[in-house]
């Protein structure tokens, strides 16, 4: 893949949006996640910088702007360096931020 670009399950599992890659994976092939508007059930599609997703998570839907690809996972404080959130739950990702109650 081009280096402007990332696959799109590695990038949600960098910004914690999914807890394990699989999960990233099973979050876009069950229609969860949507790319400028439009369904995508490519896990490996190339996301690049300004892409705007909607992402129907099991505690929020969100719209964030990616901002940044990742490098890495990192900590949650880090991970909402690579996103803008544009509408939705403000919380974002915190529920999947280690040390939280899951619940």
């Amino acid at each position: 893949m081009r280096e402007d670009r990332q696959r799109l399950d590695k990038w949600l599992w960098f910004a914690r949006f999914a807890r394990n890659r699989p999960a990233a994976v099973r979050l876009v092939e069950d229609g969860h996640v949507r790319v400028a508007g439009k369904r995508v059930v490519n896990p490996a599609l190339g996301l690049q910088l300004d892409d705007v997703l909607t992402l129907a998570l099991p505690h929020a839907t969100l719209v964030v702007r990616l901002r940044a690809l990742g490098e890495r996972r990192g900590s949650y404080e880090q991970a909402q360096t690579l996103y803008e959130i544009l509408g939705g739950d403000e919380r974002g990702d915190a529920s999947l931020a280690p040390g939280e109650p899951k619940g």
